[in-house]
């Protein structure tokens, strides 16, 4: 992988008898957008706050942003923007005064922040509020804000712990198109975290972590490829007698719901002959079957196939 900015090994950290960070390995090409995925407790966030410095390492160690990490954390943070994920801003202050705040504690010069803190508002869409209190903003406003500051100091690498968490399905959306803008305009590139698998096809690559470790990584396509042509979606009613009876046929690994949905795993080779029986024996117990088709494989039929794998 060529024009590496993050290159690190074999991170680890223990908070007493449980190690939250298991001696990961995480590589990151300029200009990507890397997903960590996993669920509350798998480790996103502490191995964010070793990135940045905000941890010690219990060990190992690499290169960020061509800096030593351990070495040279102080050069390694002048390299990221970094939003956390219970980041705070300073509700009595202004949009316009925080810009101006964290602009400061990053060491810009009044010159260099005062035309980018005007940039910034217009980037992520926050400029007619400027003067209006950071505490009076919605949630999505306050994230926008906070990517902002992320960004105030032109940081080549930003760290986004789990940014939609509590958010409308709109302000994701919107979030996430500003987060491709950043990469496309800004040049920086991102490391994001979120338990929300829907996002990770919007990532370049990602990783699934879970217990301190990330299990696997690659495109979104990579990782789903081993799933194609196992994947059906059945939809019909009563819901509890549809999925316990799709469980019993023997052709099929495992049934998880997906909305109103199910999705079924199915033996390599047998999606067919499932499709062929299965409504047969559901409508036999009186179960209403709306469909069952073949559908492309998403993320997360993907990591919980490996969640099962793993045991």
């Amino acid at each position: 992988m060529n024009d590496l900015l993050v290159d690190v090994h074999d991170l680890t950290k223990s908070f007493g008898p449980v190690t939250a960070v298991n001696g990961i390995r995480l590589r990151v090409a300029a200009g990507e957008i890397y997903g960590l995925i996993g669920p509350d407790g798998a480790g996103k966030t502490t191995t964010f706050r070793l990135l940045v410095g905000a941890l010690r390492l219990d060990g190992g160690g690499g290169l960020v942003g061509g800096h030593d990490l351990v070495k040279e954390i102080n050069r390694v943070r002048m390299q990221i923007g970094y939003l956390p994920q219970r980041f705070s801003l300073y509700g009595d202050l202004t949009v316009d005064e925080n810009l101006r705040f964290f602009a400061e504690v990053n060491g810009i010069a009044a010159s260099e922040w005062q035309p980018r803190r005007a940039e910034m508002l217009a980037f992520v869409g926050l400029a007619e509020f400027a003067q209006r209190r950071a505490d009076q903003l919605s949630g999505g406003m306050k994230q926008k804000l906070g990517l902002a500051t992320a960004l105030i100091h032109r940081p080549r690498l930003l760290l986004l712990d789990e940014p939609t968490a509590g958010v409308d399905p709109v302000t994701r959306q919107d979030f996430w198109q500003l987060i491709g803008r950043a990469v496309a305009q800004e040049g920086v590139t991102v490391v994001v975290s979120t338990p929300y698998m829907d996002e990770a096809s919007r990532c370049t690559r990602i990783g699934f972590m879970r217990d301190g470790r990330i299990l696997d990584e690659g495109t979104p396509q990579a990782i789903t490829s081993p799933l194609h042509g196992r994947i059906l979606e059945l939809s019909g009613s009563p819901r509890r007698q549809l999925h316990a009876l799709a469980a019993q046929d023997p052709d099929v690994e495992a049934v998880q719901p997906f909305g109103e949905k199910l999705h079924l795993r199915v033996r390599p080779g047998t999606a067919a002959a499932v499709q062929q029986r299965l409504p047969a024996a559901l409508s036999s117990a009186a179960v209403t079957v709306q469909y069952l088709r073949p559908i492309a494989p998403t993320v997360e039929d993907a990591f919980i196939a490996m969640l099962e794998s793993e045991g």
